[in-house]
């Protein structure tokens, strides 16, 4: 099935294509783009950059919420065992949030959540983490493909300490970052052929003018 050109296409682009461009004009029209394109690259990739940080970091909100909560409650005095309602979550395949309770020593008081069955083992050094600066926000990736969103919250009261987990999966986040790089790369490349086109049409009417 062919495709319909726009009238816009009829009018900007059918006339360049008839024309012949010296090579002195194109090397003059291209050394000008490249200023310009270094500009539009860098600013496509800030853009870029900062949407995947806002993405990424908004992924923490919830969590954020729920360890003060989970951990406020077991500083009142609350059964770790009784928070989870007694769901499990398998976090390979789910969206949904999940909870982890370690002891001081690092070792699983209640959870909520499995890896294809088994417990989660979390590395050791994100619950130091978590104790020198009372919380701790990282990307854990248990197994390949399986990333989560986690937050780690330290509590101490006079009788016992630990530290509240609780994590959710990235995959939508991610799903979202690469539409955003999609998006970001369709316009750079957009705004760098228009930017050409621009310089092109420029030249030639100054140079006609000149004559």
């Amino acid at each position: 099935m062919s495709k319909t050109r726009s009238p816009q296409f009829f009018v900007v682009y059918l006339p360049l294509m008839k024309l012949k461009f010296p090579k002195k004009l194109l090397v003059d029209v291209f050394m000008k783009w490249l200023t310009f394109a270094g500009v539009i690259v860098a600013l496509s990739g800030l853009v870029y950059v900062t949407g995947q940080q806002i993405l990424r970091l908004s992924a923490n909100d919830p969590q954020i919420q729920l360890t003060e909560d989970i951990a406020n409650s077991l500083i009142a005095g609350n059964d770790p065992k009784s928070l989870g309602g007694g769901q499990t979550t398998d976090i390979a395949t789910s969206l949904a949030p999940f909870l982890i309770v370690y002891d001081d020593a690092g070792k699983v008081v209640a959870t909520t959540a499995t890896l294809s069955g088994s417990d989660l083992v979390l590395p050791g050094g994100v619950l130091a983490a978590a104790k020198n600066k009372s919380d701790d926000r990282v990307t854990w990736e248990p197994v390949k493909g399986v990333r989560e969103a986690v937050v780690v919250k330290y509590y101490k009261t006079d009788a016992t300490s630990g530290y509240v987990l609780v994590g959710r999966s990235l995959r939508e986040i991610e799903l979202r970052e690469e539409r955003l790089l999609k998006m970001s790369a369709i316009g750079a490349a957009a705004t760098l052929a228009g930017q050409l086109l621009v310089l092109l049409v420029l030249e030639l009417a100054r140079k006609k003018h000149s004559s």
